[in-house]
This record gives structure tokens, sequence and C-alpha cells, in this order.
């Protein structure tokens, strides 16, 4: 019951994978820092520092924390008022032998820091093969209706023709771009590595007497060790927050994609031409037992506005960090860097799983194409009456006169479309009656959509999934399923 007797926020209790939510946990948070004072206790000893091999030993059989380890960092936090001493001194009571070289030479953000730059690049991995699976899911939507005729709307008010395939190539477009935005936002991040209190490595530099190579060594050795192909050439105390916002940019981009999509999702719902998932036991209303409310894609716009205003903070954070740094980013960046990227997965989970389930209906879009493909076709049966020998003029005030009194017709009196009828009735139209369902057919009206929609995924969205990490991702994914 204590679980419930306190807050929790839903992102990590009722949405989020799990992958996501223990990335960043307590847990792996504080095992990511005694993996980095072990990687620099390693380096340090590398380059001449007495560290024994015991210690480096204690402290590799020590790198994750157990329940009673968290009590006693909770409480030596609760006395020091310092989280980085509390579990400094935390990880010298399991590995005494080191308790004297811990965090050597370092500062607090060699921890809190380096450690961000970890989870910011694992995090956008994560999310870069989820987002490779959506494509993947949205493009096999698209290769099968790539030639189904839909109405196209501008202003949501009835236009040209498309195809169900054509239209989601749109999603999919900006769904690679959002793919190649945070892959090079995480292509691109580099390592804080060992700079020391206000980046001038100055306690390095007293560690190895005066031995600048060796302090530059010590910087790029660890770098190497925690897995990154470079440091931040320069930094303050801190990495500079302006690469806060370079990662949060990307998602917040995706944010406006996915509320675009699941939008467009929304509306043609409640067209009825297509609908997201919806289990046999679900219930739309708790009032009115008939209803199908899209709420997948109400919960993608709700997250995504969400993940779109998150980007904020660190454009704030960053604004006012005050020469060397403050301490007023601290508390911001421990929610606002694990919200978005809880927020993003969330987003790519239920996108996955309502592209999984996507249901067309192609007898309501046939339906709404007749009632309004009569008026688009005017044009056309003019051209034809040109074409067997009519006056253009003449036939364009008998199709003028026609379609106001089928216009009529719908309006006034909420009657179908009867322009077709029309036509047919009028002797004026007998040259060309034998060509009025050639004329009507609406394939003839989608140009070149389906041929567009191969071309697409020819030559944009296979090469984009191409690459071995993304394959391999693909090779792996299951259906989504949502825990609610």
């Amino acid at each position: 019951m204590e679980a419930f007797d306190t807050y929790q926020t839903p992102l990590s209790s009722r949405y989020a994978s799990k992958e996501m939510a223990h990335l960043f946990s307590p847990a792996n948070r504080f095992h990511t820092w005694r993996k980095l004072w072990l990687n620099l206790a390693i380096a340090e000893k590398e380059l001449g520092l007495n560290i024994s091999d015991e210690a480096i030993e204690q402290m590799k059989a020590n790198l994750h924390l157990d329940p009673k380890q968290f009590e006693i960092a909770a409480a030596e936090e609760k006395k020091r008022r310092h989280d980085v001493m509390a579990h400094v001194h935390t990880f010298g009571q399991v590995a005494p032998a080191a308790a004297g070289i811990i965090h050597l030479g370092a500062t607090s953000c060699y921890v809190t820091d380096n450690a961000d730059l970890i989870f910011l690049r694992e995090a956008l991995t994560l999310l870069l093969q989820k987002l490779a699976v959506v494509i993947d899911r949205f493009a096999k939507f698209a290769e099968q209706y790539r030639d189904l005729p839909t109405l196209g709307f501008t202003h949501f008010q009835p236009a040209q023709l498309t195809t169900v395939g054509k239209r989601a190539t749109l999603w999919i477009q900006e769904l690679l771009w959002d793919l190649r935005n945070i892959k090079r936002a995480r292509d691109d991040l580099g390592f804080r590595g060992v700079k020391g209190t206000t980046g001038t490595q100055a306690s390095f530099l007293a560690l190895f007497d005066g031995d600048h190579d060796k302090v530059e060594e010590l910087d790029r050795r660890v770098t190497e060790l925690c897995g990154f192909s470079y440091a931040y050439p320069v930094t303050s105390q801190t990495y500079s927050r302006k690469i806060d916002i370079d990662v949060l940019a990307p998602l917040a981009s995706f944010g406006a994609t996915a509320h675009k999509l699941a939008t467009d999702l929304r509306l043609l719902a409640n067209l009825k031409e297509v609908e997201e998932p919806f289990e046999s036991t679900q219930i739309g209303s708790s009032a009115m037992a008939y209803k199908r409310n899209p709420m997948r894609s109400e919960r993608i716009c709700s997250l995504s506005r969400h993940l779109m205003t998150i980007q904020q903070n660190a454009l704030g954070t960053a604004s006012v960090q005050w020469f060397e740094r403050t301490l007023d980013d601290s508390a911001n960046r421990r929610i606002t860097l694990p919200e978005a990227f809880l927020t993003a997965d969330i987003v790519l989970t239920t996108l996955q799983n309502v592209s999984e389930g996507l249901v067309v209906y192609p007898k309501v879009i046939a339906r709404r194409i007749a009632q309004e493909l009569p008026f688009m076709a005017t044009e056309n049966i003019i051209m034809a009456m040109v074409k067997s020998g009519g006056d253009r003029q003449e036939a364009h005030e008998k199709i003028r006169v026609l379609s106001h009194e089928a216009a009529h017709q719908v309006k006034q009196l909420g009657l179908e479309n009867d322009l077709i009828e029309r036509v047919r009735a009028d002797p004026y139209f007998d040259p060309i009656k034998g060509q009025l369902d050639v004329l009507l057919d609406p394939k003839s009206f989608i140009g070149r959509a389906p041929e567009q929609v191969d071309r697409f995924l020819a030559e944009w969205v296979r090469p984009a999934l191409a690459d071995n990490e993304l394959q391999a991702a693909l090779g792996r994914a299951g259906k989504a399923e949502l825990n609610v």
C-alpha cells in the first residue's frame, strides 16, 4: 500500500518502458557514478599515482548498490547535504581499500555531468531504435494502401483526391527528419572528462606534479574508458548547458511530428475512414456505450504537447548559468532530462501500437468520394464535351446550372449529390454519356500518388533504415503493448 500513499509520476508508473525508466533510475545513476570513479582510479593508476590493485578490485566488485547501501547513502546525504559526498562515503564502506582515493582530484560534476552525458547518449539510442520501428510500421501501411483513393483536405475542406498511402508518406517523411535529428544529436555528444572545479584541471595538475602531458592523457584515457570518442576541449565546472538544448531540440521537434500525425488520425476517426486499434473489451465512454474514442491518439497529442514545452527549461537554464556555474540548474535538470526522454519514449510506444493496428474502411472512404467527386469531375466533363465537338462556354454554363441544382439538393434538402444523374438525364451531354464511368473513376484523380509512394519508400525510407543498428532493432522488435 505504501506505493499508493505518495505521488508517483505517471510517466514511469503508468506509461514508460522498463528500459527507459531503468536508465534514469537511482540504481542506474549511482551504479554509473561508481563506474566513473573506477575509471578515474584506473587511469590515475596507469599514469603513476599510488593506487593499489586491491583498491581497483574492490571497486570493481561493488559497482552495484544493494538496499542497505541505499539506506546508508540516504543517511549520509541527510547529514552532509551533499549527494555526491554521501555516495563517496558509501562506496568507501564496501571498498575500504579504495576509500582514500575515490573521487581523487575530481569535483562533483565529474560524476554528475559525465553520468548525464552517458544517460543522454543511451536514451537517444533507445529512441532511435524505437523510432525506426515506428517508421517501418507506417511504411508497411503506406505500401499496403499506396493506391487506395481518398478525399484530400485543405483547410479541412474537401479538396482533390490523394491516396491513403500517400497521406501516410507525409507522416513518415517528418519521422525520417526526426530520425536524422536525433541521430545527429546523439553522435555529436562528447564527454565532459576530467576538468576540475572550474574547468582548469588545476587539481589534476597538482596530483601529477605539474606534468601537463599526464593531465591531458588522463582526460583522454578516462574518456576512452567511458566509451566516448572525444571530450569537450574546454568546460567550466559543468559541461555547457547548451548541450542540453541541442539534445532536447530534436525531441521537441519529434513531439510536433507526433502531435500532427495523431491529430490527423483523430480527424480520420471522426470521419470513420481510419481508426486506431480498439479492443473488444475496451470502453470508449462511461456514459455513451457506443463510443469508440481515439484515446491512443489523444494520449499522443497530450504527451506531445508536454514534450514540445520541455525544451524551454533547457533554454532557460543555459541562459542563466553565471560564469563557471551556478547550482540553479541542478533541480531543474533532475526533472527536465528524465521527463523529456520518458515522454518521448511513451509517445513512440503508443505510436507503434497505433501503427500496428490501424483499421481502414474503404467503403466509407468510397462513399465520401462519391459525395464530392461529381463536383471535381466537372472540368473533365467540360473537356470531354469540347473534344466531342461542343462549345466550351456552353458546356460550362450547362454544368454550372446543374451543379447549383445538385448543391441545393445536398445543402438545403440533405439529400445525396445527384449531379451525375442530372448530367445523364440532360440530352445535351449525349455525346459523352458513354465516357462518364471512366471520367468518374477515382483512380483517374490521384495523379502520381501511388508512384510517389513507391519511389519514396525505395529511395528514402529503406535506405534510412538500412543502417546495421536500426536493422538489428527491427529484428528484435515485437508488437507494442500498452499497459493502460
